[in-house]
């Protein structure tokens, strides 16, 4: 028995085309939502991040962490089993996490253009404004979603079986469309169909074992056999390719695994090690060369660092990220050192911000400690101290954050 994957654009009627697809076919939904409470509940993820990972932009520290990697591979577990599963209805941006080979389930796009959607959307209640700022909030996240996930605009027809220009639809011409391309043979369950969900689980299940270790390559199932492509920065191609390879025959039901470089893959550095998240640092200074040295050096040192130019950027940033710590210039044009300290403590006070100057007064050390800074260094500033300090902070985020986990617990 074949599923539906439903994805809408915003303020296209998708409550009612969901609930009344539901009604006709007596099939059960299952939204974003369920699919994230899963996965939070069985692998023990904070739900924020698992959210995160569906409808926020890649974090600037996500190269260093793989976050976004390792909520999506839980999220493709969750999926590839449910897929397994008849009679569902599939609603969201989790749609797009079924891949096209499993072609008895039917994937429907439904789409209109924004003119429409922000008449329906006044008709709700909602202010013109308001409106046009909540659809193009939507249809970026799903722009980002998919670039993430496919490499493909959202919009893309190759992403649909069928694609639904609402225009002048109702829900109930909109689900009649649906249902007279549910019912084409096309839909069917094939053994080749079948075998593909079984592959995405396999896939999913790789995945995930690799990235929990810290690689990221992508990942094929063909029965069991799988093909890791690697398209990230190696020095050494044949070490990384024995480590994942390794790390990929230890899942049950691997017959076997071939390595090969992907389309993106250039020789670089590549630092092997077992993975644990690196602290994510922001740098804060108006000396672009000299930030942007010191970030390259505290990379190669194990830590997700991030520079930015002054503090106006820094302060926009911590409106869309949280890092664990802070190296915070004093004096800076614009916004200086102390205005960002005050404010970036007032919006996110967990973070520790380390300052470091080159023209501070006593008087200024006094200040900023009083904010809450962590500590105070002046420059020039050896590698050693700065990266003493960072680890002080870090663990001291890090215990903040265990003793705040098992108050919840």
């Amino acid at each position: 028995m074949s599923s539906i994957a439903l994805f809408n654009s915003t303020f296209t009627m998708e409550k009612e085309i969901r609930e009344k697809l539901a009604a006709a076919s007596g099939y059960t939904i299952v939204q974003d939502n369920d699919i994230i409470d899963e996965a939070c509940l069985r692998f023990k993820r904070e739900r924020d991040k698992v959210a995160q990972a569906l409808y926020n932009p890649t974090s600037v520290f996500n190269k260093f962490t793989l976050e976004r990697e390792h909520s999506t591979a839980l999220l493709k577990l969750v999926i590839a089993e449910q897929i397994s599963r008849p009679k569902i209805i599939f609603s969201g941006f989790i749609t797009h996490l079924i891949p096209s080979s499993a072609s008895h389930i039917l994937k429907v796009g439904v789409f209109d253009e924004k003119k429409g959607r922000i008449k329906r959307a006044i008709a709700e209640g909602l202010a013109e404004k308001k409106a046009k700022n909540l659809i193009h909030e939507s249809d970026v996240k799903a722009i980002d979603w998919t670039d993430f996930l496919l490499a493909k605009t959202v919009s893309d027809p190759s992403l649909y079986d069928i694609v639904i220009p609402v225009g002048s639809n109702n829900p109930d011409g909109v689900v009649q469309l649906i249902m007279e391309n549910y019912q084409k043979p096309a839909v069917l369950e094939t053994t080749t169909s079948l075998q593909a969900v079984k592959d995405t689980l396999l896939a999913a299940q790789v995945e995930s074992a690799l990235i929990e270790k810290g690689y990221s390559p992508s990942v094929v199932s063909d029965k069991g056999y799988i093909t890791l492509l690697v398209n990230k920065s190696v020095l050494n191609f044949s070490k990384l390719a024995n480590a994942i390879k390794t790390i990929a025959q230890s899942v049950s039901g691997v017959q076997s695994v071939e390595v090969a470089t992907g389309k993106d893959y250039y020789v670089s550095v590549y630092r092997a090690q077992e993975f644990s998240l690196p602290p994510k640092v922001l740098l804060v200074d108006d000396e672009q060369e000299f930030v942007e040295t010191l970030s390259d050096r505290l990379n190669t040192r194990n830590y997700g660092s991030h520079p930015v130019f002054d503090g106006e950027q820094a302060l926009g940033l911590l409106s869309q990220e949280t890092p664990d710590v802070i190296v915070l210039d004093l004096k800076m044009p614009g916004m200086g050192g102390i205005e960002v300290l005050f404010q970036a403590k007032v919006a996110k006070p967990d973070i520790e911000i380390i300052i470091l100057t080159g023209h501070g007064s006593k008087e200024d050390e006094k200040t900023c400690m009083k904010l809450g800074a962590y500590a105070y260094l002046q420059k020039p500033v050896d590698i050693a101290q700065l990266t003493e300090k960072i680890d002080e902070a870090y663990k001291k985020v890090a215990m903040a954050k265990l003793a705040q986990a098992k108050l919840h617990s």
